[in-house]
């Protein structure tokens, strides 16, 4: 304890002794106070002062010599003229830095006290901590001898887990090698934007869509290409020329189309007549209520879709463990942008997955959520109906962790008020309107999205009962 204080006292007069300089207090060639001196002035001891000055010694600030005072050194004096450096103006910022900038920026609100209906949260009760806690266990007991940097497409043993898993769950056929193991699927489509568009190139992106596979592909210089959908899916027959498609086709995100047949094979037609690539995101596939997942589209070609997978919605969006399964053409690209970006994922998170999958334990996991999100959704549409009828509209109840909520009779525009209104009274909630391109008509209607998997049914009954009060105010 007293070593760790007079360590703190010595960073103390190192950080003075340095501002001095730097203010021009101390002046190269200029004489320091003698340790002693120095000592009483801080009501420090000797020796703390004397490492002080001997770390400022190492550092270059100062030039010791037997039996003298320490002095200044040279050069540290200010340049005539210099002028302060503004932290908010940096001297050059790249062209995909600039492109950043101009994206905006996300709002960071606190959680609501009563419910907050935000897409995207889980039940912290739903997570399997049991599980996970003897695969936690059996991967640091199974460490390697030797701790080393790992595959940059994700550990051999999660990937083969992954391959088998995706078989059996969503029909996939691949093989280890074209699974990717990413931080979460955000870093998948920065990957894909980074891999597959130059700046100028033009990409498809469904309207309304997912703002942040928007962003990252606007980042990397593409011109977005906003297309319309409708209960189908992606309106297909409007398709101009572009170097990749980003699609939702099991559950359009935001308004819960699902992307027909007809569309299917359309899309396809598409991307091989114009030589593009379609990035597939299927975020909440493993969440179909009344019948089995809908197949991807990767499993009619391999060789054009690029399939995005991801834990956030069945695990937890804190844990940043998803995975691509790429074309076999594109599998040596994305292991070398993966192995740049990062290195790898986290590698016990990767081990403790491939024990849940091996054993069995992360589908057992994903029945029992499924079960209890459907339980929510029913609550949540009961509470609509009972609170609201035909005063709202439901699209996208079918499947997935949310629905969007259409308020009949109520102006888009009063969306801000009607947000504050909520969020005064402990609501959360959270508008559709944002998620449409900024250049194509949005709609009339005051639209919002209600994500139900982080809430119980207590919170879902009075989230929507408020809700109803503050509806009823602002018509």
């Amino acid at each position: 304890m007293v070593q760790l204080e007079q360590d703190g006292v010595a960073r103390r007069i190192i950080a003075a002794i340095k501002t001095r300089i730097h203010s021009g207090a101390y002046r190269p060639g200029d004489r320091l106070p003698s340790t002693r001196a120095f000592a009483a002035e801080w009501g420090a001891s000797r020796t703390t002062v004397t490492a002080a000055y001997s770390q400022l010694d190492a550092e270059g600030y100062l030039i010791i010599r037997q039996g003298a005072r320490a002095i200044v050194a040279p050069g540290l004096e200010k340049a005539s003229g210099e002028a302060p450096v503004a932290a908010a103006s940096p001297r050059h910022l790249s062209a995909f830095a600039r492109r950043l900038l101009t994206l905006p920026p996300t709002a960071l609100a606190q959680p609501a006290k009563i419910a907050d209906f935000r897409y995207g949260d889980l039940s912290g009760a739903d997570f399997p901590v049991l599980a996970w806690r003897r695969a936690s266990n059996k991967a640091i007991v199974n460490r390697a001898a030797r701790l080393r940097y790992g595959d940059p497409q994700g550990s051999s043993g999660l990937r083969n887990a992954l391959q088998a898993y995706l078989w059996r769950a969503r029909g996939i056929n691949c093989t280890p090698d074209q699974i990717v193991i990413v931080n979460g699927s955000q870093q998948g489509l920065d990957l894909c934007a980074r891999l597959l568009l130059d700046p100028g190139d033009p990409f498809v992106i469904e309207n309304p869509g997912y703002l942040l596979a928007r962003h990252a592909f606007v980042a990397a210089g593409g011109i977005a290409v906003p297309v319309p959908v409708d209960a189908d899916g992606l309106r297909t027959e409007k398709l101009p020329p572009a170097r990749l498609a980003y699609v939702t086709p099991s559950h359009q995100f935001p308004l819960g189309g699902m992307l027909s047949a007809t569309r299917r094979r359309s899309l396809l037609a598409w991307a091989a007549g114009t030589r593009a690539y379609i990035v597939e995101d299927d975020y909440d596939g493993e969440y179909r209520h009344d019948i089995s997942p809908i197949p991807p589209l990767q499993a009619l070609d391999a060789d054009t879709v690029i399939y995005v997978g991801t834990l956030s919605k069945t695990l937890s969006p804190t844990l940043r463990l998803g995975y691509l399964v790429v074309p076999v053409s594109l599998r040596r690209a994305f292991g070398e942008a993966k192995r740049l970006t990062d290195r790898h994922a986290p590698m016990l998170e990767q081990d403790v997955l491939a024990e849940l999958l091996a054993s069995g334990a992360y589908e057992r996991h994903v029945r029992s959520i499924r079960r209890k999100n459907a339980e929510r959704r029913q609550v949540l549409l009961k509470a609509l109906t009972d609170h609201l009828g035909p005063r709202v509209t439901v699209a996208g109840a079918d499947t997935g962790l949310h629905v969007v909520a259409w308020m009949n009779g109520i102006d888009a525009g009063r969306e801000p008020a009607i947000i504050a209104a909520a969020r005064a009274a402990g609501i959360g909630l959270y508008p559709v309107s944002p998620l449409y391109d900024p250049s194509e008509p949005r709609p009339e209607t005051a639209g919002f999205i209600l994500g139900y998997a982080g809430l119980d049914a207590e919170a879902l009954r009075r989230g929507v009962a408020v809700l109803a009060t503050i509806l009823a105010e602002h018509r």
